[in-house]
């Protein structure tokens, strides 16, 4: 069996989730001071999902003056 072209592609996977795994939730409380040690991980609290937006690079500036020699 061949394997389907969506499964293939290496880059989609990293793309922002809106679920996180009880691990990453805890460190998401940590940073922000909402999580204490011997705190029960069932039944944790809501986290919010920071979605990193990517940009396009911005063009290097020519120096018009070089190059009208």
């Amino acid at each position: 069996m061949t394997i389907d072209k969506s499964l293939k592609r290496s880059g989609r996977l990293v793309r922002a989730r809106n679920v996180l795994k009880r691990h990453e939730r805890i460190a998401q409380l940590k940073t922000e001071d909402r999580w204490e040690d011997g705190q029960s991980p069932i039944g944790l609290p809501k986290v919010r999902v920071i979605r990193t937006v990517v940009g396009k690079k911005k063009k290097k500036k020519k120096d018009d003056d070089s190059d009208d020699s």
